[in-house]
């Protein structure tokens, strides 16, 4: 799924095939670093999307960063994604940040909305403009939350 993802941003994301054809994507740190998470999401036992979680945050203060978040396109405006964010959120307890490529206006709606949704609207954005990672982020807390 990592592949089609990163597909999928191909037109945003300036990134080429290596001499394997693939993308490629280094997902060992998940398994092997106790502040990664990986998980895969399911509908109905099949196969539905994947999110990644770290704490290589861009602004002070956070503690973990979802650093790549993707739900098949069959199983798009469902809300499949919005409850799989939100399961997430709730899992770590903690300051998070959500980050979007600037060009990547979909993702942007899709995010403040959810994160909206998470916090009663409790969250701030910051649009970073320099550095080597550019783009918005939202920063909030998470609590457990049961209703997530």
């Amino acid at each position: 799924m990592l592949e089609l993802y990163q597909y999928e941003l191909s037109d945003i994301w300036d990134q080429d095939l290596d001499v394997h054809g693939e993308y490629g994507y280094a997902l060992d740190r998940y398994w092997q670093d106790k502040h990664c998470a990986a998980y895969v999401l399911t509908v109905s036992m099949q196969y539905a999307g994947f999110a990644l979680v770290d704490n290589q945050v861009k602004l002070p203060g956070g503690e973990f960063w979802m650093d790549q978040f993707f739900v098949l396109k069959k199983y798009r405006r469902k809300r499949i994604a919005a409850h799989a964010a939100k399961q997430v959120f709730a899992r770590h307890a903690g300051a998070w940040q959500v980050g979007q490529m600037t060009d990547n206006v979909a993702a942007q709606a899709f995010w403040r909305k959810v994160i909206n949704e998470f916090t009663g609207g409790d969250y701030s954005e910051h649009q970073l403009t320099s550095g080597w990672w550019q783009g918005y982020v939202q920063s909030f807390s998470s609590l457990e939350r049961s209703d997530a």
